[in-house]
């Protein structure tokens, strides 16, 4: 079932609704001026590709600054 929220609420609890998608698989309908705008839903685990595993290279994460700098040395 899909549940109703308004964008500004989305947008005062977002945290709150990204739990919800992430941990539980709920979805939201995000309605502005009670028209709908866009879906929330999470992520089917089978549809997702990684394009590129940085865990590797640094268990912390890797900042988006390096990545961009890496990514325009390929192109």
């Amino acid at each position: 079932m899909n549940n109703l929220v308004s964008l500004k609420e989305l947008r005062t609890k977002l945290t709150n609704y990204t739990k919800r998608v992430s941990e539980r698989g709920d979805s939201f309908i995000v309605l502005k001026k009670s028209k709908p705008v866009f879906k929330i839903v999470p992520i089917e685990e089978d549809s997702w590709e990684t394009v590129a595993d940085f865990t590797k290279i640094d268990t912390t994460g890797v900042s988006f600054e390096d990545v961009k700098k890496a990514a325009a040395l390929l192109a």
